[in-house]
């Protein structure tokens, strides 16, 4: 019974009360009991076919945007942050950020039950025997890519964290383990995934490319304490794979009819279509549109989450922007215009919200879906129905990362060329020379090379991972980020969540003394 309890979160199984334990040693007839599942292939790819279609709720609705909160990059809404002040401590780091935030919660037990059954598929699967290009060394792969992605998120945000190895499970428990043997086993699963995933894959499913982006990523990511940062590792994984993807026009990544280009790595697959559509557009839209327009204009919304001043910004009034940079007008909306008609706040300024009112200040565009505007035709109707494809690994970040590394490396000129090629992108394929980076120290770069991943990676879900593994979360969350400036409270130990309290409940191998610093 204790063991299963534990299992809610991490496991993600059910409870069994007393009365049923006698039915535990009977055969289902109504569900085959998991030895069996995990011996036969079919069912095996049934599952993971499963795992990845959970997944895709990690990005869905807010849990797709509550990561983006607490950054230089994103912030939430004026009113969000008055009317849910538990929420706005992502924003704040203030005491509302605890054990018991609905949010945190809720990203940590999306992750769980996703890496015990990818842990199932690759205990019950995996063999010293298996071929490189079979079906069984596949599923392997894919399996290992997923628990090695989710586990690296999972690092990335809450620092130690169980390991589930079903191999060595009666070893390794569901205790937190140490930050090595964690991130020592993140870039096994990816290294494995690196050599079994397919070539190619069914849009959405992970490859030996995606495997080796990621892998280059833990290798950038892994703390220097665990001594497992390796950039020269890292780059080798980057050389490796970027040669069988290519930069497309920027527009292309957010037209919904141009899905999975030839910088795609990665894509979650949706559609406007229910259950398939993300629901993004009602996190970003605009509470100011939405009550003017209605749900039908697909840029309305309710301000969940919003660009940072300095994100939006024009480098001459403190910002990012530079001028004739196509990506600015790509990524965020400036200008509410619907139709012939400019909305304003009068409609909602029974809020009183003074100076902090940002409804019609710059908003997140990426996701916008005009499918699901009344003037599409389509019959969506609802900008909730939003469904555009969104971007999980590409070309433009894995150039980036390969830039980073090089100038790691005292290659601080070659980094610079990579970085032009993305810049080039931007400015429509020529780079005008005035936009073009020059010599530059190694330490000027690591600055510099922030903005531009803002740039280029706008809302696209990095951006606190790159804090945190830079060492700048909270210098930079602090400097640009309204709601954290004017709290005053975020200290070093925001660099990880607190684990919840549900778990710290419910597993007694995770006990309240084991809890991150300072959320005791």
């Amino acid at each position: 019974m204790k063991k299963t309890i534990i299992n809610i979160l991490i496991a993600g199984t059910v409870i069994c009360s007393a009365s049923c334990k006698k039915f535990l040693n009977q055969d289902s007839l109504t569900k085959l009991d998991e030895s069996k599942v995990y011996s036969d292939i079919n069912l095996v790819q049934t599952s993971l076919k499963g795992v990845y279609a959970s997944w895709l709720n990690n990005r869905v609705d807010e849990q797709g945007t509550v990561l983006m909160m607490g950054t230089d990059e994103t912030q939430q809404g004026a009113y969000q942050m008055k009317s849910d002040a538990s929420k706005g401590g992502l924003d704040r780091y203030d005491g509302n950020l605890n054990s018991l935030q609905g949010q945190v919660t809720t990203q940590w037990n999306l992750r769980w039950p996703l890496v015990n059954e990818a842990a199932k598929i690759i205990n019950g699967v995996d063999k010293p025997t298996l071929q490189a290009g079979s079906v069984e060394a596949g599923i392997v792969g894919e399996a290992c890519f997923i628990r090695g992605f989710i586990d690296f998120e999972l690092a990335m945000y809450w620092g130690e964290i169980p390991i589930r190895d079903l191999s060595r499970e009666s070893q390794l428990g569901l205790k937190r383990q140490p930050l090595k043997d964690v991130w020592t086993f993140i870039i096994a699963d990816l290294t494995k995934a690196a050599a079994f995933c397919p070539d190619k894959n069914s849009p959405g499913r992970a490859t030996s490319g995606a495997a080796l982006a990621m892998l280059g990523k833990a290798y950038m990511s892994a703390p220097v304490s665990t001594g497992l940062r390796d950039f020269d590792k890292a780059r080798d994984c980057f050389e490796k794979m970027m040669g069988r993807y290519t930069l497309v026009p920027y527009a292309d990544l957010w037209d919904y009819t141009k899905p999975n280009t030839n910088e795609a790595i990665l894509e979650f697959q949706y559609s406007p279509v229910s259950p398939n559509n993300n629901k993004v557009q009602f996190q970003i839209g605009s509470r100011a549109v939405q009550n003017t327009f209605g749900d039908g204009c697909y840029y309305s919304g309710y301000d969940k989450i919003v660009p940072t001043i300095h994100a939006y910004e024009t480098v001459a009034n403190g910002g990012i922007w530079e001028d004739g940079d196509i990506r600015r007008n790509e990524s965020i909306r400036y200008d509410f215009t619907y139709y012939g008609v400019t909305p304003t706040l009068d409609i909602i300024s029974w809020e009183g919200l003074g100076n902090d009112f940002d409804e019609l200040k710059p908003h997140v565009k990426k996701y916008e879906d005009f499918r699901t505007d009344t003037h599409s035709g389509l019959g969506y109707n609802n900008m909730y129905n939003s469904g555009k494809d969104m971007p999980v690994l590409r070309l433009g970040d894995i150039k980036l990362c390969y830039a980073e590394c090089l100038n790691e490396l005292n290659r601080t000129g070659d980094a610079i060329t990579v970085v032009n090629q993305v810049r080039a992108r931007a400015w429509g394929g020529t780079l005008p020379s005035d936009k073009m980076w020059g010599a530059m120290a190694q330490a000027d770069f690591r600055t510099n090379i922030m903005d531009e991943r803002t740039r280029e990676l706008f809302a696209e879900g990095w951006r606190r991972i790159d804090l945190i593994r830079t060492g700048l979360l909270v210098d930079r969350t602090k400097k640009y980020n309204k709601w954290t400036a004017q709290s005053g409270t975020i200290q070093a130990f925001n660099n990880l969540y607190p684990i919840p309290d549900t778990e710290l409940k419910l597993n007694p191998e995770i006990t309240p003394q084991d809890q991150n610093p300072g959320y005791h």
